[in-house]
Order: structure tokens, then C-alpha cells, then sequence
């Protein structure tokens, strides 16, 4: 006669880690991101150590995400020069998002679809109500802003990243025409304590 065999217990898997432990001591929830866990300093913290053009560029250091959007802020700020500090904000804000998922090149995100940018909305939603600003931009605003953005990515293309005049007139659009001491500062890869200085500084400036 054979022994009965004496079954083990199903072995319970741990939920996935879905959060991410700043500098500052938040505990940030990608899944589903408080504002309460959101602070500017792990915002600039980490963005100046985020590689644009995923690290495809001239210079000493890195070009960061960082110094990117101070990038925008400015051409923003050529192309409007009176317009409201909440917008200068937002257009500081656009790419916060990547101080936790890091900035994913457009042609990977057209790769793995919408899964991220659903993240990517519920954590710009979440950094948004931190400072003030509606969880969803209106549209000229955001109109306002990307256009801002291709300006600058037309600059970093084609002072960094090696890409012809034609090539990025036609995938990013015109020169926005910045002033030459502007292009060289700014299209002057910074070291990542410097770019985060700067940028925790002009986002306290108009936090004020």
C-alpha cells in the first residue's frame, strides 16, 4: 500500500515592486502616483542625470533632460516673450515625468505603444496638481509647449546629435532662432550638478 503523498502549499508570488524610492525619502507609486510623493528637488535630481538622444551626443557630459528643458523654457520664451509664468511652468514640467521612467526615445515609444504613455500621463497628472497647475493642460497650451519642444529638438539634433539641417527641418521643424551667446550656453552640455542647480532654480523662481 502506498503512502498518501501529502501535497505543498501553491507558493504565493509577491506582487511586483510598481514604486520607486527618491532621494528625498518619498515612495513614489507609478501605478497610482500622489502628488503628496512628488518633490522638485528629486524632480531636478533626477532629471540631470537623464541622457537625451539616449546618450548620442557631443560633449564632455551627457545633454540631460535637465538642461532640455531649460532649452524649451527659453525658445518658449523667445517665441512669447510675455508669457505667463504658470505656462514657463509647465513647459519646466513637460518631461518631469522621465525623472522616474527615464526618457524613452520616440521611436521606441512607437515601438511598445501605449502602455507607457499612460504612465506617463497618470505621473504628469500627479506632478501637475503638486504645483498648482490643472492635471490636463488646455490645448493651446500644450500646443504652445510641444512646439517649444521641437524647436529645441531641432537645435540639440543638429548642434549634438549629428543629424543634417535637412533631416531635422523635416522631422523636428524650423530653427527657432535663438540669440548665439543663448545656442552656446545652452547647447553646452552641462555636468549633472550643474544642470540640476539650474534647473531647481528656475522651477523655485517661478514656483515663487
Amino acid at each position: 500500500m502506498t503512502a498518501n503523498k501529502v501535497k505543498a502549499a501553491p507558493t504565493v508570488k509577491p506582487a511586483a515592486r510598481a514604486w520607486q524610492r527618491m532621494l528625498s525619502g518619498r515612495r513614489l507609486d507609478l501605478l497610482d502616483p500622489s502628488p503628496l510623493d512628488v518633490e522638485i528637488e528629486d524632480i531636478a535630481h533626477g532629471l540631470a542625470r537623464v541622457a537625451r538622444w539616449n546618450g548620442q551626443t557631443h560633449g564632455a557630459h551627457i545633454f540631460s533632460v535637465a538642461q532640455h528643458t531649460l532649452l524649451v523654457e527659453e525658445v518658449l520664451r523667445t517665441q512669447s516673450p510675455r508669457i505667463d509664468h504658470r505656462i514657463r511652468l509647465a513647459a519646466m514640467l513637460h518631461d518631469a515625468p522621465e525623472y522616474v521612467i527615464g526618457d524613452m526615445i520616440s521611436p521606441f515609444k512607437a515601438v511598445i505603444g501605449g502602455a507607457y504613455k499612460a504612465v506617463e500621463k497618470r505621473l504628469l497628472a500627479a506632478i501637475h496638481i503638486r504645483f498648482g497647475l490643472p492635471p490636463v493642460l488646455p490645448h493651446e497650451i500644450e500646443a504652445q509647449i510641444k512646439a517649444a519642444d521641437m524647436g529645441a529638438a531641432y537645435l540639440e539634433a543638429t548642434r549634438l546629435a549629428g543629424f543634417a539641417d535637412a533631416e531635422a527641418r523635416r522631422l523636428f521643424g524650423r530653427d527657432p532662432k535663438l540669440g548665439l551667446a543663448m545656442v552656446q550656453d545652452y547647447l553646452t552640455p552641462w555636468s549633472a550638478t550643474k544642470a540640476e542647480k539650474q534647473f531647481l532654480a528656475r522651477c523655485k523662481s517661478l514656483l515663487k
